[in-house]
C-alpha cells in the first residue's frame, strides 16, 4: 500500500458505478497506461478491513489471466486501485468486432481457454471470483483476456447488481445460488463460464431473466426442470417449489448451430444443473475441443483427435439419449 496519487495523470472517465469511478491514468514516471479505480470512502466508516484483505489477496493473486493489480493508494476519503489498462471488456469487444455480437468460434475457443486458465489459477488459490460475467473480462489489444473486478463485491459488501442498471449478474448466476444455496463451491464460477461461451458464439444472453424466479424458469426452458430424482436433494433449498412448469431438456445444438459436437460436449459439461457434476476448470482445459491450443504438435493431433472425436460425439449422443429416456420416464 505504497504509491501517492500524484505519481498518477487522470486521463478520461472510463465509466462509473455506484461505488466506484474508473478513470484511464498515465504512470507519470514510466509513461505506462494504467487504470484508476476510485472507491469513495464514507469518513464514518473508514475502510473496511474485508476491503484491504480482499485487495492483498489481489496482489497474489500473479497470472497471466487476471489483471494485475499494481498498487493500492490510501488517502483519509478516498482508495485509489492501480490497475493494468485493457482496452475493453469482453461486451464491448462482442459489440465491436462480432457478427451482431457472434465471436468467430476460433476466437471463442482462444477466450474460453484463457477465461479457463484464469478460473482454474484462482481455485487452485482458493479463490471464487462469484462475479464472471463478459463485463468483468477484459481484453488487450493482443487478444489476451484477463480476469477483472475480482471479489470487490464481497470485500465492499456491494450488492450484486450495482454496477449497472442492467440485472447482467442475475444472467450468469448458477441454479444452486438462484435456489438459495448458501455452500456453494467453485462450480458457481464454472456455471457462469458456460454462460459467457455460449454468449460469444451466438451474440445474445443465454438465461436473460429479469429476477430471480424469471431466471430459474429460464434455466429450466433449456436445460430441463429439475426433481428429486435428477437433482437429490433439491427439494430441501429455500427457493425450491413444487408446482413449477414441467419443462424437458432441449439440444443446445438448436440453440447454438455453429459450435461442432466437441464444442457442445464440453459446454453440456460446464452447463450442469446439479454443481457436483459441473467439470472443474482444470478438466475443462483437457478438453478434446481445446487440443489445437493445448497441444500445437499437428502431427500429434492427426493421430489422436479422430478416434476421440468419434469417442465424444457417441458419448454426447448417449448422454442425450440418457437425459430424454429418463424425462420420458419422468413424465409418463
Amino acid at each position: 500500500m505504497t504509491g501517492s496519487s500524484s505519481q498518477f495523470q487522470q486521463l478520461e472517465k472510463l465509466g462509473e458505478g455506484t461505488y466506484a469511478t474508473v478513470y484511464k491514468g498515465r504512470n507519470r514516471t514510466t509513461g505506462t497506461l494504467v487504470a484508476l479505480k476510485e472507491i469513495n470512502l464514507d469518513s464514518e466508516e473508514g475502510t473496511p478491513s474485508t476491503a484491504i484483505r480482499e485487495i492483498s489477496l489481489m496482489k497474489e493473486l500473479d497470472n497471466e489471466n487476471i489483471v494485475t493489480l499494481y498498487d493500492v493508494i490510501h488517502t483519509e476519503n478516498k482508495l485509489t486501485l492501480v490497475f493494468e489498462f485493457m482496452d475493453k471488456d469482453l461486451k464491448k469487444y462482442m459489440e465491436t468486432h462480432g457478427n451482431q455480437g457472434a465471436l468467430d468460434i476460433k476466437l471463442v475457443k482462444s477466450f474460453m481457454f484463457q477465461l479457463l486458465k484464469g478460473i482454474m489459477f484462482c481455485h487452485d488459490n482458493r479463490v471464487l471470483h462469484r462475479d464472471l460475467k463478459p463485463q468483468n473480462l477484459l481484453i488487450n489489444a493482443k487478444g489476451e483476456l484477463k480476469l477483472g473486478d475480482f471479489g470487490l463485491a464481497r470485500a465492499f459488501g456491494i450488492p450484486f447488481n450495482t454496477f449497472s442498471n442492467e440485472v447482467v449478474t442475475l444472467w450468469y448466476r448458477a441454479p444452486d445460488v438462484l435456489l438459495g444455496s448458501k455452500s456453494y463451491t467453485t462450480s458457481i464460477d464454472i456455471w457462469s463460464a458456460g454462460c459467457i461461451f455460449a454468449e460469444m458464439c451466438t451474440g445474445k444472453p443465454l438465461f436473460p431473466g429479469t429476477a430471480n424466479d424469471d431466471q430459474l424458469i429460464k434455466i429450466f426452458r433449456l436445460m430441463g426442470t429439475p426433481n428429486e430424482r435428477t437433482w437429490p436433494g433439491i427439494s430441501q433449498f429455500p427457493n425450491f417449489k413444487n408446482n413449477w412448469q414441467i419443462f424437458i431438456p432441449q439440444d443446445l445444438r438448436n440453440m447454438i448451430p455453429n459450435l461442432d459436437s466437441m464444442g457442445l460436449n464440453l459446454l453440456t459439461s460446464l452447463l450442469q444443473m446439479r454443481p457436483d457434476a459441473r467439470i472443474t476448470a482444470r478438466q475443462a482445459l483437457q478438453h478434446p475441443w481445446f487440443h489445437e491450443i493445448s497441444n500445437p504438435n499437428p502431427l500429434l493431433q492427426h493421430l489422436s483427435d479422430p478416434y476421440q472425436q468419434q469417442q465424444q460425439q457417441q458419448q454426447h449422443h448417449h448422454q442425450q439419449q440418457q437425459q430424454q429416456q429418463q424425462h420420458q420416464q419422468l413424465y409418463q
